[in-house]
C-alpha cells in the first residue's frame, strides 16, 4: 500500500470513527486502537492485540435560524426516521481530491454518501464559504471555474433537529492559461 493510499485510508477511518463514536457509542464506552502485523490501523469497542484506549471529542452543532449550517460535524449525530442512532456510514468528497489541479476543464464533483440522503435531510455545498444553491441535494455535478484556489465542503442538515454533518473540506486548484501566454494564444 503506497503512502498516499495509507493516508487516505487513515483519514477515511478517522472520519468513520468520529461518526461511529458520535452516533453509536454511549459516551462512557471506551474505543480501542491498534495496528496489526500488516500495518493496518484498527478501531473498535473491544481491544485487539496491543490495543490502547483513545479519546474522541464529539461536537453536535445546531444550525442557526436563517443561517447556513456550519460547525464541526464530522462527529455530529444524524437522525433518520426519528432515530438519532442511525448515522451516515460514509460521507466523503471523492472528487475533487485534496490539492488536485485542473487545467481549463470543468471540475467533476462527487460525494460518496451511505445510506442515501434521507427525506428529512438537506444536502448543501459551499465553495469558498458561499453556498452553491443550484447544486442542493445533488451528490454529483461539475463546476466551471475561473483560475484560482477553491475549497469545497458538503453539509447535511437534519431539518427537524437542525443538527449538521460536514464533510472534510477539499482544497483544489483551477489553472487557466494567461492571455499573455504565447504558447496557448497565438498572435
Amino acid at each position: 500500500m503506497g503512502l498516499c493510499s495509507a493516508v487516505m485510508h487513515l483519514w477515511r477511518t478517522l472520519i468513520a470513527l468520529g461518526i461511529f463514536v458520535a452516533c453509536a457509542c454511549p459516551a462512557a464506552s471506551p474505543i480501542y486502537k491498534w495496528t496489526d502485523a500488516a500495518g493496518v490501523v484498527h478501531y473498535a469497542d473491544h481491544p485487539g492485540p496491543g490495543a490502547h484506549k483513545v479519546t474522541v471529542n464529539v461536537d453536535v452543532v445546531p444550525a442557526s435560524a436563517g443561517q447556513p449550517p456550519s460547525g464541526s460535524a464530522a462527529a455530529a449525530r444524524r437522525s433518520r426516521g426519528g432515530s438519532a442512532s442511525d448515522p451516515y456510514t460514509q460521507f466523503v468528497i471523492d472528487s475533487p481530491t485534496g490539492e488536485q489541479s485542473f487545467f481549463t476543464q470543468p471540475v467533476p464533483v462527487h460525494l460518496t454518501m451511505q445510506p442515501a440522503l434521507q427525506t428529512d435531510h438537506a444536502l448543501t455545498w459551499t465553495l469558498n464559504g458561499k453556498i452553491l444553491a443550484t447544486h442542493a441535494n445533488q451528490i454529483e455535478f461539475t463546476l466551471d471555474l475561473p483560475r484560482g484556489a477553491f475549497t469545497l465542503t458538503a453539509t447535511v442538515a437534519d431539518q427537524a433537529t437542525g443538527a449538521t454533518l460536514n464533510s472534510t473540506s477539499v482544497t483544489f486548484y483551477e489553472h487557466r492559461p494567461s492571455l499573455l501566454d504565447r504558447y496557448h494564444h497565438p498572435r
